[in-house]
C-alpha cells in the first residue's frame, strides 16, 4: 500500500533512531517517508575521527535519501524542500533551531518528540534535568513546532517513572522508545485529520538549560541525595566531575549512605569497602571514577593504585 502522507525526517543522534526506525517503509501504516535531514559528518569518538550521525548511518542502510546540509534554514536548501513537499516534517534531536519558512513547508505543519512532559522541562537538556532536580516521574510530548522553544501546542504525551537506578543515558533510551510509539500513531492521526491539539500552559513552563561543564561539577554541600541525583543525571555525559587537589576526577554510580562529616571529606578509601564521601547532609559510596586521560574504572581499583587516604577531601 503507498502511504498516503509523505514525511520528511529531521534528527542526528541515537536518541533519534528509535523514532526514525518506527517510521521506517517496512514498519507500515499510513505514513511514508520521503528523505531524512541531519547534520553533516562530525568528528566524533575518542579518536575524533570524521564520521556521519547516527541517523544518517541508519537512513542509508534502509535506503532513504539522506540530505545533510552546513546550513538547513539557508534559502537554497528551504527550496530544495519545497520541491520534495513533504505532507508533514518530523523533528527528533535534529540539534538546529528550523525557520519559520522551513516550518511552514509542509502542508500539514512540522512536529517535535521532546522528552519531558511539557510545559515541564523545556530546552536542551530535559531527561538529566529531571533526574538532577529530583523528579519521580517524566515523560515524552508530540507537539506542533512553533517559533518559541517547545511552547507549540500538543498532540500526545505518556508518563514514565523515573527509577532510583535509572541515569540519563538509561533513562534517555528507554524514553526513546517510548516516544518512538507515540510519535508513530501521532503522526498517523495527523495524516488521517484525527489529532486533536491543546494549547500549553505558558506560565507553569519551566526549562531544562543545555548541559555545560560547571552543570555537572558536584557541590558536596548539597544533600546526599542532591548529589546522588546529580551524579547519575550526568551519566555517561557530560559526567559529574570533582576535583582532588586541583586535579578533576569524573565520578558515576553513586549510593546515599548514612555518616557525615566536612562536606568533600573522603570518610572511606580503601581498596575493598570503598570510597565514601560526606556530603551536606548523608554521605555517597562512589562506584565507579574517571581519572583523566583513563577510561572509568571501579572506585576500588583507583584507589588501589593511589594513595588516597580517609581525611583527603574532594572540591
Amino acid at each position: 500500500m503507498t502511504p498516503r502522507v509523505r514525511a520528511l525526517f529531521w534528527g542526528t543522534p541515537d536518541f533519534a533512531l528509535p523514532s526514525l526506525r518506527a517510521l521506517l517503509p517496512d514498519a507500515g501504516g499510513e505514513v511514508g517517508l520521503i528523505g531524512v535531514v541531519t547534520r553533516p559528518p562530525r568528528p566524533r569518538g575518542r579518536g575524533r575521527k570524521t564520521s556521519r550521525s547516527p541517523v544518517a548511518e541508519c537512513a542509508a542502510s534502509a535506503g532513504l535519501p539522506v540530505l545533510e546540509p552546513e546550513r538547513p534554514n539557508a534559502p537554497a536548501f528551504v527550496r530544495a524542500i519545497e520541491e520534495l513537499a513533504p505532507d508533514l516534517s518530523v523533528v527528533v534531536a535534529y540539534g538546529r533551531f528550523l525557520s519559520r519558512r522551513m516550518l511552514d513547508v509542509p502542508r500539514l505543519g512540522s512536529f517535535n518528540l521532546h522528552p519531558s512532559l511539557l510545559p515541564t522541562l523545556r530546552g536542551a537538556a530535559p531527561v538529566p534535568w529531571a533526574i538532577a532536580r529530583g523528579f519521580s516521574e517524566t515523560g515524552v510530548t508530540v507537539m506542533r513546532i512553533v517559533e518559541e522553544m517547545d511552547a507549540g501546542p500538543v498532540l500526545a504525551q505518556e508518563q514514565m517513572a523515573i527509577r532510583e537506578t535509572d541515569t540519563g543515558s538509561t533513562l534517555a533510551a528507554r524514553l526513546a522508545e517510548a516516544g518512538a510509539r507515540l510519535l508513530a500513531r501521532t503522526v498517523a492521526q495527523v495524516g488521517a485529520g484525527q489529532a486533536a491539539e491543546t494549547e500549553q500552559d505558558h506560565e507553569a513552563a519551566t526549562f531544562a538549560p543545555l548541559l555545560r561543564r560547571g552543570s555537572a561539577r558536584v557541590d558536596w554541600k548539597r544533600e546526599a541525595g542532591d548529589v546522588a541525583n546529580l551524579v547519575r543525571a550526568m551519566d555517561a555525559a557530560p559526567g559529574a566531575w570533582t576535583l582532588l587537589a586541583g586535579v578533576p576526577l569524573k565520578v558515576f554510580r553513586p549510593v546515599v549512605e548514612e555518616g557525615g562529616g566536612e562536606p568533600g571529606l573522603v570518610t572511606s578509601a580503601d581498596p575493598r569497602r570503598g570510597l565514601v564521601v560526606a556530603a551536606g547532609a548523608g554521605a555517597v559510596r562512589i562506584g565507579e571514577v574517571q581519572p583523566p586521560g583513563k577510561r572509568r574504572m571501579p572506585a576500588t581499583a583507583w584507589i588501589a593504585g593511589r594513595s588516597l587516604r580517609e581525611g583527603d577531601r574532594f572540591e
